[in-house]
């Protein structure tokens, strides 16, 4: 097993500061592009990670904490961010992440203390048992995934443009 605690946090602390170095000033253009149908673009990804860390990640834990696998995890809507409308600017947003980042770290620092506590059981609706360990190792991997996910898609935005180099571009493959 890989999972260290201290370098889970290293990379949730990290996310919110990369997002937005990554996307702060960027035109439209950027913010607002996708895949094509049914996709997210950047700015919906940055709307599905903020509703994961006021739904999601420590709710779970807390519910793992106090009642074990006991108590099944209320269902986490993965796409609550497509429908509630938003006004809200990028800025915004990034720094709501951020807020809500560091709160729910400090929450977790404040919850888990020992080895034996990542070991500790849920359970949730679909996979059924699962332990702390994996419910951070995935909140981990999430950000990273949502990360790739930002990065590909504005790769594809210049899809066309890259001419002949596409071959070595891995990222528009």
């Amino acid at each position: 097993m890989n999972f260290d605690m201290n370098e889970a946090i290293q990379v949730l602390k990290s996310t919110p500061g990369t997002l937005t170095s990554l996307l702060a000033g960027l035109s439209d253009n950027w913010l607002h592009t996708n895949e094509g149908e049914e996709t997210w673009t950047p700015i919906q990804v940055i709307g599905h990670l903020i509703e994961g860390e006021k739904y999601n990640w420590i709710p779970r834990l807390e519910l793992i904490i106090q009642q074990g696998a006991a108590v099944s995890f209320p269902p986490f809507d993965r796409y609550a961010h497509l429908t509630k409308e938003s006004e809200s600017s990028l800025d915004n947003k990034l720094s709501e992440f951020q807020k809500l980042r560091m709160q729910n770290l400090n929450r977790l620092q404040a919850l888990v203390h020992t080895e034996e506590q990542l070991e500790l059981k849920g359970n949730h609706p679909q996979f059924g048992t699962v332990k702390i360990r994996e419910l951070l190792s995935t909140w981990v991997v999430h950000d990273l995934t949502h990360m790739s996910q930002i990065l590909r898609i504005m790769a594809k935005r210049y899809n066309q443009d890259v001419g002949p180099w596409i071959e070595f571009l891995r990222i528009l493959k």
